[in-house]
């Protein structure tokens, strides 16, 4: 998978739009340079939120406190920062 990204200084900047509450942890694919990440997890009390940041984290092979929501934590859509990943 081609994954659109930014670069940032300590890593790259990702658009992901996240699908609670599904039947499986998965990276589904890009859609307009967006990725599209399904999630058992409910999107109740940062849940869905702490499974995307395990998901990703498992994915680059990063540690989760390297793995940063920038902008919509409380949305479906988000802007996250991996650390430490360069491609």
């Amino acid at each position: 998978m081609d994954l659109p990204y930014s670069k940032a200084k300590d890593g790259i900047i990702i658009e992901v739009k996240v699908d609670p509450r599904s039947s499986r942890n998965e990276i589904v694919g890009v859609v307009d340079k967006t990725v599209r990440i399904k999630l058992t997890a409910p999107p109740v009390e940062g849940a869905a939120n702490e499974q995307l940041i395990k998901l990703l984290a498992e994915r680059f092979d990063i540690r989760k406190s390297d793995v940063i929501i920038m902008k919509g934590e409380s949305s479906r859509h988000k802007l996250v920062k991996l650390k430490g990943v360069v491609l």
